[in-house]
């Protein structure tokens, strides 16, 4: 049993984290009457949690090392301010017991388990033993101390093939590698621990059993520190991608009532074992008959919103209220289950490029009301910038509904009515694999993105008749707008001119090297018409309180919302979403072409591997190098048959975006 002197009532909260999962613990806090503390890096010092917090201290340099992950400077942070309690998110130090014990020991309460609760079901190894005590069901696998390479070799040939290499202390899919055959373990397990060891400084890893066709099950569970546990049902993040979640929803389409109560009862006696206090999640995997325990998050999750819209708890509050020392507001018994949440993580990633992190300011940031269901947790807004140092994920969407079917609904419509430019996001993916048919049939797997990934990564439509109007009436719009700004300028909003017919000529291309096509404006003192080939319109445009504009074309309306940014516009139809570029008529358009054998930095980051050597022929595709990008590695590849003429950076180097790394020498 924790002790209850660990637990008291407090007034001022410093919140241990940034971006959304900061910015939603700001808005619990508030609400019951807390003042919070933000802390921020020198990358973050405009950054949402900051504006919205009553204070704020700077911890520190961009690198999470020296700023969110410092514990010496965040419990200074809070000695400076008067916090009494630090809540630490998800995500860097959440799951740390060594900084639980440093708050414990600077007289902070921590809103979570004790540092012994975090030991021992923080870590993968040591969980499991416990859970086998307990009567858990556990993978088949390794979880032992010994790391060396005769040992999980051994251990991997017991288990048999397919195996999974993981992280023994973290989670996200950092450290996580499926092998297949003993000759792939070495690179594998070498991969791991050193991806491992860069984002939770720990390279231990254990071994289990990969499940085929797996299914991922979670339940939450709340615990006080007056003996009461309860589970708040189970959550689906079966949608993954690179082992990290993608899609989530509760409850669970894939389990009976009589497997909900089950696994539920699992979780609780799972928590049970170390007397758990505070918010966690037990995970389990399935193989469509069974369910395994797989590990134990002693933190609040990211998809936590699901189980809130299910239930009517606010997860955060409910944190708070154990850290008062107050009993849980509910028993078991009087927890409903109403209705299916969904969520979906909304990433800075380009999945044209294999989801490669995208950075930069975000110039335009539109989303729809939270209205109908429909919530957003986000953790940025138009202005901000999104750096290589963290996490790429921006926001969540969430919509909930009576049935499943109409929940996805609401949430797709929510992402198609979303617009965020300046940076690459991962909506249409979103919507496109909340839209495939296996998806809406739930006939998944945790390999379904991966399977699937050529369909759901698909470039767009092709701009129609609509969209060619629609760019033609935003840049007409947009001129409207610079020439009332300059006095006396003899043009109106229509381009109309006081004398005789005119006609002006757009040329409009859809992506780099496409054929421009040609579209007329005819004006005048009658109605405007575009032409387009041989197909003639009329057309009118009417600026609306949105940022977007009605287009009537030929008597029908349809509402358009477009951005421009000097040639480039950036339309959202009926259609879907659509960039184009605007031809300039002076010339000067020419586009520069970069080298295909220089093998650049596409993101700021650090060399951690050179995977080959000078002078070494390579097939297309060979791995070159490996660079760690917002805590990923990303394996830069050669693009052609070659050899390899020149490596221009070493281990450990820090090189930003467009910062020539190799060069590779096509075959004669």
């Amino acid at each position: 049993m924790a002790r209850p002197g660990l637990y008291r009532r407090f007034h001022k909260l410093l919140i241990a984290n940034r971006g959304e999962i900061a910015v939603r613990v700001i808005r619990s806090a508030r609400a019951m009457g807390l003042k919070t503390v933000a802390v921020y890096s020198e990358a973050d010092r405009s950054a949402l949690h900051v504006a919205l917090a009553d204070e704020a201290v700077l911890l520190g340099p961009a690198r999470a090392r020296d700023s969110y992950l410092n514990i010496e400077r965040l419990i200074e942070a809070a000695r400076q301010t008067g916090a009494e309690a630090v809540h630490p998110g998800y995500g860097f130090l959440s799951e740390s017991a060594e900084f639980a014990q440093a708050c414990l020991d600077a007289g902070l309460v921590f809103v979570g388990p004790t540092a012994a609760m975090i030991t021992a079901m923080g870590s993968k190894s040591g969980s499991k033993f416990l859970m086998e005590q307990a009567g858990v069901p556990l993978v088949p696998g390794y979880h032992g101390e010994a790391q060396d390479a005769p040992t999980l070799a051994n251990e991997a040939a017991r288990i048999g093939y397919p195996v999974l290499i993981k992280a023994s202390a973290g989670g996200g899919g950092r450290g996580m590698r499926v092998v297949h055959a003993a000759g792939d373990l070495a690179d594998a397990v070498t991969s791991a621990k050193r991806e491992a060891k860069a984002a939770f400084g720990d390279d231990r890893v254990l071994i289990e059993k990969f499940v085929e066709n797996p299914r991922h099950i979670e339940v939450q569970i709340v615990g006080d520190s007056h003996g009461n546990l309860v589970s708040l049902f189970e959550r689906e993040c079966t949608l993954q991608r690179r082992h990290q979640k993608v899609i989530e929803e509760a409850p669970s389409p894939t389990l009976t009532p009589a497997q909900r109560e089950a696994v539920c009862a699992a979780a609780r006696r799972a928590a049970g074992a170390v007397n758990y206090v505070g918010a966690g999640t037990i995970e389990f995997v399935s193989d469509g008959r069974d369910v395994f325990f797989i590990e134990m998050n002693t933190r609040l999750q990211v998809e936590h919103p699901v189980t809130e819209l299910i239930t009517g708890v606010d997860l955060v509050e409910w944190q708070l209220r154990v850290a008062f020392g107050e009993q849980l507001p509910l028993t078991q018994d009087r927890i409903p289950l109403n209705g299916h949440a969904i969520e979906a993580r909304v990433y800075a990633e380009n999945p044209a490029k294999n989801f490669m992190p995208s950075v930069g300011t975000i110039k335009t940031w539109r989303t729809p009301a939270e209205t109908g269901g429909l919530r957003i947790d986000a953790g940025y807004r138009e202005g901000d910038a999104v750096s290589p140092y963290y996490d790429a994920m921006l926001a969540k969407m969430i919509a909930w509904a009576p049935t499943r079917d109409v929940a996805i609904e609401r949430l797709n419509r929510g992402l198609e009515d979303t617009d965020v430019r300046g940076i690459v996001s991962n909506i249409p993916f979103l919507s496109a694999l909340l839209t495939h048919p296996d998806v809406a049939a739930n006939a998944i797997d945790t390999g379904f993105i991966e399977r699937h990934l050529t369909r759901l990564t698909e470039a767009g439509a092709t701009a129609g008749d609509l969209e060619l109007c629609a760019a033609v009436a935003a840049i007409l719009i947009e001129e409207q707008k610079i020439a009332a700004a300059e006095r006396g300028s003899p043009w109106r909003a229509s381009g109309w001119m006081p004398v005789g017919l005119r006609q002006r000529v757009f040329s409009l291309r859809q992506g780099t090297g496409s054929e421009p096509r040609t579209i007329t404006l005819g004006y005048g003192p009658g109605a405007q018409t575009l032409t387009i080939e041989d197909r003639v319109s009329s057309f009118s445009a009417i600026p609306t309180e949105d940022g977007g504009f009605d287009l009537v074309r030929d008597g029908v309306k349809s509402h358009v919302v477009a951005v421009i940014e000097g040639h480039e516009l950036y339309l959202r139809t009926r259609n879907g979403r659509f960039d184009l570029h605007w031809v300039d008529p002076f010339g000067g358009d020419d586009e520069e072409q970069s080298g295909e054998d220089k093998i650049v930095a596409p993101l700021p980051g650090t060399v951690v591997a050179l995977l080959a050597q000078e002078g070494a022929e390579l097939e297309k595709g060979a791995a070159i190098l490996t660079l760690e990008v917002m805590k990923m590695e990303q394996t830069l590849r050669a693009p052609f048959a070659g050899r390899l003429k020149a490596i221009k950076c070493k281990v450990g180097d820090i090189v930003q975006e467009g910062v020539e790394l190799a060069e590779v020498e096509p075959s004669a």
